[in-house]
C-alpha cells in the first residue's frame, strides 16, 4: 500500500471490490445446486441479504469521487458524493476564510481525481516607518506576502526579517525606508542612503571605519535624518623637527686705544643652532595644532665683540699763537699736571654776541664744532693745557675772555641747546699736562 500513487491507490481498491463481487456470485451458485432445505434455505436469505448488503455498499461506495487535498500543506485524498469543492469543505468541517487560498473556486463541480489546494489566511503586521497596518493573507514566505500587497521594496530600505523567511501567524514585517544623506570622508563629500539609525550604525553600513583620533559630526550616538551632513574628520598626529638660528648678541667694550668715535670687530658672531621637535595634530590633512615636545642645542651662539673708542683727540694750538708771557706761564706753572682743582663754570657757543668764532688760539669753532675747549684764565691754566673737566670730558684750554678771571672756565658746545641745559654750576678740573 506504501509508495502508491494516489491514482493506484483508487484502482487498487476498485479491483478490491470487483473480486469480492465475484465470489459471492459462486458462492450462490453452490448454493443453489445444493437441496433447498429449510436449513439450507435460511442460510441461502441470510446470505442473500448479506449479498444485497455489500453489494449495496460497494455500489454507493463505487459512485463516489476521489479528490486529493492539500489542506495548509498537508495531503489528504478524500472519497466524496458533494457537489461542489465548497461541500466537500462542509463535509470535513472546515470554514473557509475570505483571504483563504484555494486553487479553484469554492463554487467548482467535484470531479473524480480532482485536486484541490487550500491554504489558510495568515494575519501579518506590516509596520513601515513606524506605522503599522494589518493584512490577512496565504502566501507562503515574506517575499509572496510583499509581492501580493503590491508593496515595493527598495535596494537601500531595510527589510526585516528577510524575503524568503515562511510566513507566519501573526508575523510582523519590518521595512525602515531609506532617505538620501551626505558624508564627507577626509574632506571628501559623497552621497549614500541611510534608514532611521544611528551615525555608528550608517558608518558600519557604508564601511566607513574610523581611526582612533579621528573625530565624527554629529556625535556616533545621535539618530540619522533625512538630507543630513554627516562628517568624518581624519585627525593624525605627526612629529616635525625643525631647526631655528640663535641670535647673537653684539658686546662692546671700551678701549682707550682707540680714538672716541672709532670701533674695532674685535670677535665675529656666529649663529647658534636649535632643534625644535614638535607634535602637530592634521585634521583631514590640514595643521590646526603644534605643540613644542623637546628642543636640543645644536650649535652654540658666539657673541660679537667690538672695541669702542675712548680716546679724546687733542686740539693742536695754532702755530702763530703767541707764547704765554712769562708771568702767564709761571702761574700756570703752579697748576702742575695731575693738579685738580674746583672752578665756576658757564657755557658758550661759537656764535654768542661779541664771538668771532675763533678762539685766541686761532682755532675755529664754527669749522671745528664737536671740538672740546674751554676758555680759561691764563694766569690760572695756561692757553693749550690738556685737561680734564667733570661733566664734560677731555679738553684743551684754547680760549679766554674778559669775564673770565681766576678760578673760573667757560666750556665750549656746538649750539645754545647744550651750552643752556649746562648752564652755571661747579665742576672739578683736572691738568693732565
Amino acid at each position: 500500500m506504501f509508495g502508491l500513487t494516489r491514482r493506484q491507490h483508487t484502482l487498487y481498491n476498485h479491483s478490491r471490490e470487483k473480486e469480492a463481487f465475484f465470489i459471492d456470485t459462486k458462492l450462490m451458485k453452490n448454493l443453489f445446486s445444493k437441496s433447498l432445505s429449510k436449513k439450507k434455505l435460511a442460510i441461502l436469505s441470510a446470505s442473500l441479504l448479506v449479498f444485497v448488503s455489500v453489494l449495496g455498499y460497494f455500489l454507493y461506495e463505487g459512485t463516489k469521487k476521489t479528490v486529493a487535498l492539500t489542506l495548509d500543506g498537508q495531503e489528504k485524498i478524500v472519497k466524496t458524493h458533494a457537489e461542489t469543492i465548497q461541500d466537500i469543505f462542509r463535509e470535513l468541517d472546515i470554514s473557509l476564510g475570505e483571504k483563504d487560498y484555494l486553487s479553484l473556486a469554492a463554487n467548482t463541480k467535484v470531479e473524480d481525481q480532482l485536486e484541490i489546494v487550500w491554504k489558510p489566511a495568515k494575519q501579518v503586521h506590516l509596520v513601515e516607518n513606524q506605522e503599522e497596518k494589518t493584512y490577512w493573507s496565504a502566501s507562503d514566505t515574506v517575499k509572496e506576502f510583499l509581492e501580493e500587497q503590491n508593496i515595493e521594496v527598495k535596494e537601500h530600505d531595510k527589510l526585516t526579517p528577510n524575503p524568503e523567511t515562511e510566513l507566519k501567524k501573526d508575523m510582523k514585517i519590518d521595512i525602515q525606508r531609506a532617505f538620501p544623506l551626505k558624508v564627507t570622508v577626509g574632506g571628501k563629500e559623497q552621497e549614500g542612503w541611510s534608514t532611521s539609525t544611528t551615525v555608528a550604525d550608517f558608518l558600519s553600513q557604508q564601511g566607513i571605519t574610523l581611526n582612533e583620533l579621528d573625530r565624527v559630526e554629529p556625535a556616533l550616538t545621535e539618530t540619522v535624518t533625512s538630507n543630513a551632513l554627516i562628517k568624518v574628520i581624519r585627525v593624525e598626529k605627526v612629529t616635525d623637527v625643525v631647526e631655528e638660528p640663535i641670535k647673537f648678541a653684539v658686546v662692546t667694550k671700551k678701549d682707550r686705544s682707540l680714538d672716541k668715535g672709532k670701533q674695532k670687530v674685535v670677535t665675529e658672531g656666529q649663529e647658534g643652532v636649535l632643534s625644535k621637535k614638535y607634535e602637530v595634530t592634521l585634521e583631514d590633512g590640514k595643521e590646526v595644532s603644534r605643540n613644542l615636545v623637546s628642543e636640543t642645542k645644536v650649535r652654540d651662539k658666539k657673541d660679537k665683540v667690538v672695541a669702542m673708542g675712548t680716546r679724546e683727540v687733542a686740539v693742536q694750538v695754532s702755530r702763530g699763537a703767541a707764547a704765554p708771557s712769562s708771568q702767564a706761564a709761571g702761574q700756570g706753572a703752579s697748576q702742575g699736571s695731575g693738579k685738580e682743582f674746583y672752578v665756576s663754570s658757564t657755557a658758550y657757543t661759537a656764535s654768542c654776541n661779541g664771538c668771532s668764532g675763533v678762539t685766541a688760539t686761532g682755532m675755529n669753532l664754527k669749522a671745528n664744532p664737536n671740538a672740546k675747549v674751554i676758555a680759561v684764565d691764563p694766569s690760572v691754566i695756561p692757553l693749550g693745557t690738556k685737561v680734564y673737566v667733570e661733566g664734560y670730558g677731555y679738553a684743551v684750554a684754547a680760549d679766554k675772555g674778559g669775564a673770565i678771571k681766576g678760578n673760573k672756565i667757560d666750556v665750549f658746545f656746538p649750539n645754545k641747546s647744550q651750552a643752556y641745559r649746562w648752564g652755571n654750576k661747579r665742576v672739578k678740573v683736572k691738568i693732565l699736562n
